[in-house]
């Protein structure tokens, strides 16, 4: 009952910040997944406790003890699409260079798109780094999603248990229980080398400035 309750208030969430469900935007075609125009963030918001994140410039604020570039990956738990448990720092990923993208939820625009660029436009940094996606959609919610989008090569991962990797990154917005929009890069040491938290929710993190550091990072090992 508590996990259908939360996807209704997910569900809720997203039609009131205007976000739509994939389904009926038009956002998928028979040829594959259409990108829309959508805007990328410029800068970063700060992560944590007292910070905060626009939605169309009203303030929501973030909870927890804020991430930083330099700060190593830290432990917490989120629950696989076979609904087992593993910790964010020890991914299958782990030893190498990973992309971690952070979504409030699947079942949006927005979120949908950021999960394709980083799956189909990564230009075969696929075969070098783990793609990581985490929201707190459920992990059913999760694996229907990558079924239905043909994506094979993100781990998803999801936080639908309590908030607690939003709680320990800085990144869990209370009030409505979602996730802010951000992308890590973390290098094969466990340090997050990039971070850019979206300082407006509906606006995309700057993908290709994450690829491009992930690369460098390679290219320097």
């Amino acid at each position: 009952m508590q996990i259908a309750y939360r996807g209704l208030i997910v569900t809720a969430l997203g039609l009131s910040l205007g976000f739509a469900g994939c389904a009926g935007m038009g956002d998928s075609t028979g040829m594959g997944y259409t990108y829309k125009n959508l805007a990328v963030a410029g800068g970063s918001a700060v992560a944590g406790e007292g910070n905060t994140v626009l939605f169309k410039g009203s303030p929501l604020g973030l909870s927890g003890s804020g991430i930083k570039t330099g700060d190593a990956l830290r432990d917490v738990k989120v629950a696989q699409t076979d609904l087992a448990l593993v910790n964010i720092a020890q991914t299958k990923g782990s030893g190498k260079v990973r992309i971690i993208s952070v979504v409030p939820s699947l079942d949006t625009p927005v979120c949908e798109q950021q999960t394709h660029y980083l799956s189909e436009r990564n230009k075969g940094l696929d075969k070098m780094v783990e793609l990581i996606t985490v929201s707190v959609d459920t992990p059913f919610a999760q694996k229907r999603f990558a079924t239905e989008a043909k994506i094979d090569n993100v781990t998803f991962l999801s936080d639908y248990r309590g908030g607690e990797f939003g709680k320990t990154y800085g990144l869990f917005l209370g009030g409505p229980h979602i996730l802010a929009r951000a992308i890590l890069v973390v290098d094969s040491t466990n340090t997050v080398r990039y971070l850019q938290v979206t300082p407006e929710l509906t606006q995309l993190p700057d993908m290709e400035e994450a690829f491009r550091f992930a690369r460098s990072l390679i290219t320097a090992s």
